[in-house]
């Protein structure tokens, strides 16, 4: 059963800062859909004027739909109770011409993808100015958010610019009417190590120049170290703890807190030797909320009194911040990590198969109407059997063509391309759940993989639960379409398709990009599995340097199209040798935060 908002509701909201006005406020908000879905339950916040407050959690903790139920966003059919203030207009109760006004003149947002957000028929300038009250607005956005050339790209469409202009776009938009509050959701999570850095920094800045209030929503511990001023830690529609980053992500008071905190990849720690710390069990299903402590199902301190009713907010004990757990005052958090068995050696792998991939003077280049851009300029690599190199590069710089051509998924132009006899090579994708066919159940994606193995149904059946198994899911599994899996479960099931019929080499374009740090873990804990019980080796493509640190043993550094730095991981990030290389090390975000 759901919990009303009396029960669990603080005695007062998480305030801004004293010398700050509150721009937005909630107030025991409820979001409800009508599958019985709670997804925010009895959430208090404020956010002062001028002041950046962060939204971390996991995937399904109710972030974004905290974020659109505070400007009266609620999705269609869902049931909006409780309070959520944008400045003097009550968004709950207000009709609908009232909020649109509000939100108007008050609110600005940006999202994750600007493709989707942007109208693909219509040029920039039209869409800043369908946001701005002036033709001298548009030029003063576009000014304030760094977009070179304005006069020119104004003119262009949302196709003919790069992501980082298409999130300036954006941003120019949300701030164009000089809101007094800004949604960000995810605005950095597809932008590169480079881009992301500009951005933060892009930010920052907006934020002291015009005065305006963020609610920055995102996955990355370590983008909201380096921006916010506050961070709220979401979990099953409730704030589990709330405080400043250096308070909270230095001495966290509330388990699951720790628990994020330990899953973090960072530079500094794991190797592709080192197991991942991870939140047990899956995240809790808001259709079945349980009459407790939301995270009572995962945490390794729960008692019988965390059971039996919702914990409020409350002063925190280990910072000056508020926790929502009767125990942080009796627990001790440490991050865990647990070594586990040595991934095969790169030089044993050379000596007892050769190699599973080679390319040779690798060549791509793509035409449009006004040039050829040429993608891939003569790269040459070799990954060993069972061995695991990482490509790594700032978007644009040829790493994903790369990837396609050492799978078949694109043909090179020149060169050459040679795989070691075997299983073909399979691709895993950045987006779990559109690679997998919808109308589909699970058991029949993965017996249509064995069409050729020569196998009678009962073999098949069998084959399909042990590899199930093998990635962590029940046999139940099988008979379930995708729709009816989280994103972690969907995530698995695709590596199942792909290594049914053992491959010789596993493709990864970005498989944790989008995933929160916990199920990232998860993820890069399985993939490290399977190389080692399947002999498989992996091909990694990423813009995140800790994720390259914690599943390859090489590194390969791209840049325009050509490899300008490998060698050992280690080696790579700890004595780069490239201006590239470091470049991009230096805009790894980090716990710190020395900028602002």
């Amino acid at each position: 059963m759901g919990v009303g908002r009396k029960t669990v509701a603080a005695p007062s909201p998480p305030a801004a800062p004293a010398d700050r006005e509150a721009v937005a406020r909630t107030r025991g908000l409820n979001l409800r859909f009508p599958d019985g879905a709670h997804v925010v339950r009895g959430v208090d916040i404020e956010i002062g004027r001028g002041e950046i407050l962060g939204l971390v959690g996991e995937s399904g903790s109710g972030k974004t739909m905290l974020g659109h139920a505070l400007l009266g966003l609620a999705p269609a059919g869902a049931e909006l109770t409780g309070e959520a203030w944008l400045g003097d207009v009550e968004m709950v109760a207000a009709d609908s011409e009232t909020r649109r006004e509000a939100r108007r003149r008050r609110a600005g947002a940006v999202f994750q993808d600007p493709m989707t957000s942007l109208n693909p028929t219509m040029k920039i300038g039209r869409q800043v100015a369908e946001a701005a009250d002036s033709a001298a607005a548009v030029e003063e956005s576009l000014r304030q958010v760094g977009f070179p050339e304005p006069d020119r790209r104004i003119h262009q469409y949302p196709h003919e610019l790069s992501g980082g202009l298409r999130q300036r776009v954006m941003i120019a938009m949300a701030i164009a009417r000089r809101p007094s509050l800004v949604l960000l959701d995810e605005p950095t999570t597809a932008l590169d190590v480079t881009l992301q850095r500009t951005t933060l920094r892009l930010l920052a800045e907006l934020r002291d120049e015009l005065g305006m209030a963020m609610l920055f929503i995102t996955h990355d511990l370590a983008v909201a170290a380096e921006l916010v001023d506050r961070v709220a830690v979401m979990y099953g529609g409730r704030i589990a703890e709330i405080g400043s980053p250096d308070d909270v992500f230095v001495s966290p008071s509330h388990p699951y807190t720790a628990g994020l905190l330990a899953s973090r990849h960072a530079l500094a720690g794991a190797d592709a030797e080192t197991e991942l710390a991870t939140l047990r069990g899956e995240p809790l299903d808001p259709r079945q909320p349980p009459p407790g402590c939301p995270f009572a199902p995962r945490c390794d301190f729960v008692r019988e009194a965390c059971l039996a009713a919702v914990p409020a907010l409350r002063p925190a004990a280990s910072h000056p911040g508020l926790d929502a757990c009767i125990r942080s005052a009796e627990i001790e958090l440490r991050p865990r990590r647990q070594a586990v068995a040595a991934a095969p050696a790169t030089a044993s792998a050379v000596l007892s198969g050769g190699a599973a991939l080679e390319l040779v003077g690798v060549e791509k280049a793509f035409s449009s109407r006004r040039h050829e851009q040429q993608a891939v300029a003569g790269v040459s690599l070799t990954i060993p059997r069972s061995g695991s190199l990482a490509l790594v590069g700032a978007s644009g710089c040829g790493k994903t063509t790369t990837l396609r051509i050492a799978v078949g998924l694109e043909q090179a132009d020149a060169g050459d391309v040679r795989h070691a006899p075997g299983g073909r090579p399979q691709m895993v994708f950045q987006d779990a759940g559109a690679s997998l066919t919808p109308w589909m159940t699970i058991g029949a994606m993965l017996r249509e993989r064995l069409r050729g193995e020569g196998l009678d149904k009962l073999a098949q059946r069998r084959r399909v639960e042990e590899t199930l198994a093998l990635v962590g899911l029940s046999a139940e599994v099988a008979a379930a379409r995708p729709g009816r899996l989280s994103g972690g479960q969907r995530q698995r099931a695709a590596l199942a398709r792909a290594v049914i019929v053992p491959p010789t080499l596993l493709a990864c374009d970005e498989p944790t990009s989008a995933l929160d740090v916990s199920l990232a873990a998860v993820a890069i804990n399985l993939l490290r599995k399977l190389r080692r019980e399947l002999d498989v080796a992996l091909l990694f493509v990423t813009h995140d340097l800790a994720v390259a640190r914690a599943v390859a043993d090489e590194i390969a550094v791209m840049s325009e199209g050509r490899i300008v730095e490998r060698g050992s991981a280690a080696e790579v990030l700890a004595h780069p040798s490239s201006e590239k290389t470091r470049e991009l090390l230096e805009a790894v975000p980090t716990m710190e935060r020395e900028w602002l």
